[in-house]
């Protein structure tokens, strides 16, 4: 089993996360979404599309932009809808 941990919180533990290219992705239905908060941010990748972002509150501690996905992924990169990624200090464990 997969974790994205933050903040002593176990945000999105998963049997089911995928990783691509290097990173770790957890499907919608396993992510805790009260931790999450919507956030304007927006990049672009050039293989997978838009990402839109989320800040992670736990316990009174922000994550400013700490998981993002892409709500719609460009055809290479379909296998990623649905799902959720953590960087910026979130640790990824097995």
């Amino acid at each position: 089993m997969k974790k994205a941990i933050w903040n002593g919180q176990a945000i999105a533990p998963s049997e089911n996360a995928k990783v691509s290219d290097g990173i770790t992705y957890f499907p919608d239905e396993d992510v805790k979404r009260e931790f999450l908060r919507p956030s304007s941010t927006t990049s672009t990748d050039g293989s997978k599309g838009q990402a839109r972002f989320y800040t992670l509150l736990v316990d009174g501690a922000e994550n400013l932009d700490a998981a993002y996905y892409y709500p719609d992924p460009k055809p290479v990169a379909r296998s990623l809808k649905h799902h959720i990624a953590f960087w910026r200090d979130v640790e990824i464990t097995e």
